[in-house]
């Protein structure tokens, strides 16, 4: 009878000690780089990136030139966060939304969808009309008074307010030490077409390592990773998902991700019950481990900066690099000066 209990004690401990051994062996396994030498990632204990969500949103109106050209020649921008939607005639330009009118003059209840518009169509709206300064101004709301349709296009570009496509970015920024972060926001066969121009420009800039591709949809994802599996991509949320639930259950060596940059939230509401915590040291470890970059967005409270620094992360995305700048310039990572 003794033999037996201590049997019905022992199987369940080998079966234990059997969990155990297995989950620290696939932890210990060196896991399969995804990228050598990712211009993305940090040497520890140094600065993270600087990214301009958007250009730099809260400081000038977001996604032109001019929040663009503000943010970098004043808080040592590394890096320009951006969203792409293809034009009617096929040009990439920077918006956020499928439609321009949160940013312009349109007023009214019909959408002006990006993708039945001309590029030069889309020049003549004024991409500053409703953007707010920080005492509740706004600055650029004039600019066109007076101008006859013809000249508006001009004016704009002037002021830098017009709408911004890739190759002007590029043809501008291409020279300098700037990095980009890039989101493709159609999807479908526009997406795919879309990303099929972005990469072709990218190699004709010279900017392949210079610039992390994402998007939020997952068809667009998977051609991207097929069709382009030299460029640095960021994940969608959808292919993040896995890297994190394979760290949080201990199972890393099951996840195949192929990304090269880790982009995410500081926290996650899962179907509004669960808060999950994504600013671990574990995360940031485990990513460096397989040459990923940890970047988090979008970050704007200065106290949340200071706790991503000391974490180690790679790149903060901030609607305002002006504080993250001063952060980092509290924190003795930088100089005060700008370029």
């Amino acid at each position: 009878m003794k033999i037996i209990k201590n049997k019905k004690i022992l199987i369940p401990l080998i079966i234990v000690g059997i969990i155990v051994i297995f989950m620290g062996t696939i932890n210990i396994i060196p896991p399969k780089k995804v990228m050598e030498d990712n211009p993305f990632i940090v040497e520890k204990g140094s600065r993270p990136l600087i990214a301009a969500h958007r250009g730099g949103k809260n400081l000038r109106p977001e996604n032109t030139l001019l929040a663009i050209d503000y943010s970098y020649e004043n808080y040592n921008v590394d890096i320009i966060e951006i969203d792409l939607y293809l034009t009617k005639d096929n040009y990439l330009i920077l918006n956020h939304n499928s439609t321009i009118n949160a940013c312009t003059e349109i007023k009214g209840e019909e959408k002006y969808y990006i993708k039945d518009h001309t590029l030069e169509e889309i020049r003549k709206f004024n991409f500053g009309y409703n953007f707010k300064d920080k005492d509740g101004n706004y600055p650029y709301r004039h600019i066109l008074d007076g101008v006859s349709d013809e000249d508006k296009s001009i004016v704009l570009l002037e002021n830098k307010l017009r709408v911004v496509t890739t190759t002007e970015l590029f043809e501008k920024y291409a020279s300098t030490d700037v990095m980009y972060i890039i989101e493709i926001k159609d999807s479908g066969e526009r997406g795919i077409t879309a990303a099929d121009l972005l990469v072709s420009q990218m190699e004709q800039y010279g900017l392949t390592k210079k610039v992390a591709v994402g998007t939020y949809n997952d068809e667009v994802e998977e051609y991207l990773s097929v069709k382009y599996p030299n460029i640095i991509r960021g994940a969608s949320f959808g292919v993040a998902k896995s890297f994190i639930i394979t760290q949080m259950v201990g199972l890393n060596l099951f996840d195949s991700s192929s990304f090269s940059c880790l982009q995410i939230p500081t926290d996650y509401d899962f179907k509004d019950v669960i808060n999950l915590n994504l600013a671990k040291k574990t995360y940031i470890n485990r990513a460096h481990r397989r040459g990923i970059s940890v970047q988090y967005w979008t970050i704007n409270d200065r106290e949340e900066m200071i706790e991503l620094i000391k974490l180690g992360v790679d790149v903060i995305m901030t609607d305002n690099p002006d504080v993250l700048y001063e952060v980092l310039v509290e924190m003795g990572y930088i100089e005060n000066d700008a370029r």
